[in-house]
């Protein structure tokens, strides 16, 4: 029972955390730095596990952390990408040297409660649903969304009418989250591409082994693949580096080499 109780403590640690933006700031959409939120709440407040009860976006742009999801444990590093939904357990990484950014918005603020909901609103909350928790961007991607979560910061603490500045976040929310779904996505198309050349390519490498003797062009082989030369090439260049033409010649070459060395096969 006294084992049972320890495992258990964790979890009774955990604590729900609403939105709760600083008073006096009335949006429904807060954009801050994590050493913001440091000198706001103290570590021991950050420490604990929680359950979020809004969106969040967490942007690594400094240093390295472990950031904890539902038990998933996630290593970031700059170029990370976290994409959390309210009712997930989370805890931050107090214990390492890390910076990042972090766009925190309420459920509705994506889809205001109305009658009518245009079909860009649930396409957008769509692309929202779709993004996976964790993402990692290429330079560009990374230099892209910083500017664009930068430029929303700026934005939040112009002097202007809530609504109209809900409304202009809004926009620029929508179109960030559109960025990181296209990014996802042509991630998704690199990686289906990158399946089928590999199926391709071992494929190839089969048939190679068995019929190199006899067969010494690559258009007889992606006759036999039912695909095209260029097509066959693409695969083995993305699998291997190599053309398919001189992945078929090293292969001959290298029979020759091994009949060289170690037969008195004549030539």
């Amino acid at each position: 029972m006294l084992n049972m109780a320890r495992r258990v403590a964790p979890l009774q640690a955990m604590k729900p955390v609403g939105y709760n933006p600083p008073a006096g700031y009335g949006l429904a959409l807060e954009i801050l730095s994590l050493s913001e939120l440091r000198q706001r709440v103290s570590a021991d407040y950050l420490r604990p596990p929680e359950r979020i009860e809004f969106h969040m976006l967490i942007c690594v742009t400094e240093g390295r952390c472990t950031h904890v999801v539902d038990f998933e444990t996630v290593a970031c590093r700059p170029g990370s990408l976290l994409a959390l939904r309210p009712g997930q357990v989370q805890r931050f990484d107090t214990a390492s040297d890390w910076n990042g950014w972090l766009v925190l918005f309420r459920p509705e603020f994506l889809l205001p409660l109305k009658a009518s909901i245009a079909v860009d609103d649930l396409e957008t909350f769509g692309s929202l649903e779709a993004l996976p928790m964790s993402l990692s961007l290429s330079d560009d991607e990374h230099k892209a969304i910083v500017q664009s979560i930068a430029q929303m910061s700026n934005d939040a603490k112009l002097r202007a009418p809530p609504k109209r500045l809900e409304g202009l976040l809004r926009h620029q929310l929508y179109a960030l989250l559109m960025r990181l779904h296209l990014f996802q996505r042509a991630r998704a198309r690199s990686k289906e591409a990158m399946s089928i050349n590999l199926q391709r390519f071992k494929r190839y490498r089969q048939l190679v082994e068995r019929e190199f003797p006899r067969l010494h062009r690559v258009a007889d082989y992606a006759s036999l693949l039912g695909c095209s030369a260029k097509s066959l090439s693409r695969a083995t260049w993305d699998v291997v580096g190599v053309a398919a033409k001189e992945f078929l010649a090293e292969r001959i070459a290298l029979e020759a080499k091994r009949l060289l060395a170690h037969t008195a096969a004549p030539m």
